[in-house]
C-alpha cells in the first residue's frame, strides 16, 4: 500500500520521504501539545467550576480573575501569540523553530480553549450526585476525584475531538513562522514552487488526521458510556 502511495507521489514530483517527514512533524506537534494542554487545562476547568457560586470551593474573586485571564488568552490570534512567545520558547526549549519550537505556543494557545470545554463538560454533572456524595461524608477533593471526573469522563473525551482538531489547524498555521509540519511543506514546496498537488496532498493528509481523531474519540466515548 505504502509503495503505491510513494509511487503516486514520485510521479508528481513529490519526494515521499519529505512528505512523511512533515507528516510526522504534524503528528508530533499536534499530539504532544494536546497532551500537555490537557494536563494544564483539566485543573483549570475544575477550578472554574468549583469556584463558581454554589461550587464546592466557592470563591468569586478567583473565579472572575481566572475566567478573565482565560477569555483574554482565547482572544489572541495564534500566529501573534507564537511570535510574541519566541523569547520564552527559546528559553524553555532552546529554539523557536520547527516542531519542538511550536509545541510551546501550541500548548499555551490550546489551554484556555480546552479549559472552557472542560468547564462546560463538568457543568453537565447532576448536582444531586454532589449532594449525595456530601451526605456520605465525602470531602471536596474526593468529590472531584470520585464524582466529577468519573461521571464527566465521556463528556471530557468528546472535547478531545474538537481540541485536537483545533490544535491540528494551529499546527498548519505554524508553517508561516517556520514551525515545520504539513503547513510549512505546503507553503514552501507547494505555494512557493507553484505546485498545487503538494497543497492538495497536505490538505488531504490533514483531513485524514482529523477524521482519524474523530473516529478514535467516538470509539472511546462509546466504550466509556457502556461502563
Amino acid at each position: 500500500m505504502f509503495s503505491s502511495i510513494n509511487t503516486w507521489f514520485e510521479a508528481r514530483g513529490i519526494y515521499s520521504q519529505q512528505v512523511w517527514r512533515f507528516f510526522n512533524q504534524t503528528l508530533q506537534m499536534t499530539f504532544i501539545s494536546a497532551l500537555a494542554a490537557y494536563c494544564l487545562a483539566i485543573p483549570l476547568g475544575i477550578i472554574l467550576v468549583t469556584t463558581k457560586k454554589g461550587g464546592i470551593f466557592q470563591n468569586r474573586p478567583v473565579n472572575i480573575i481566572l475566567g478573565s485571564i482565560i477569555n483574554i488568552m482565547r482572544s489572541i490570534p495564534f500566529l501573534l501569540l507564537a511570535m510574541y512567545l519566541i523569547p520564552f520558547t527559546r528559553l524553555l526549549v532552546g529554539t523557536a523553530l520547527g516542531p519542538r519550537g511550536m509545541i510551546v505556543p501550541l500548548t499555551i494557545a490550546a489551554v484556555p480553549f480546552i479549559a472552557r470545554l472542560i468547564e462546560n463538560a463538568l457543568l453537565e454533572l447532576d448536582k444531586g450526585l454532589i449532594e449525595a456524595a456530601k451526605s456520605m461524608g465525602a470531602g471536596r477533593f474526593k468529590i472531584i476525584l470520585k464524582v466529577y471526573l468519573p461521571e464527566c469522563a465521556p463528556s471530557i473525551i468528546l472535547t478531545a475531538g474538537v481540541s485536537v482538531i483545533t490544535i491540528l489547524g494551529f499546527s498548519a498555521m505554524a508553517g508561516i513562522v517556520a514551525g515545520g509540519g504539513l503547513g510549512q511543506w505546503a507553503l514552501d514546496h507547494g505555494h512557493g514552487a507553484n505546485n498545487t498537488t503538494v497543497i492538495l496532498t497536505a490538505i488531504i493528509l490533514l483531513i485524514l488526521i482529523a477524521q482519524a481523531v474523530q473516529g478514535l474519540v467516538f470509539l472511546a466515548h462509546r466504550v466509556l458510556n457502556k461502563k
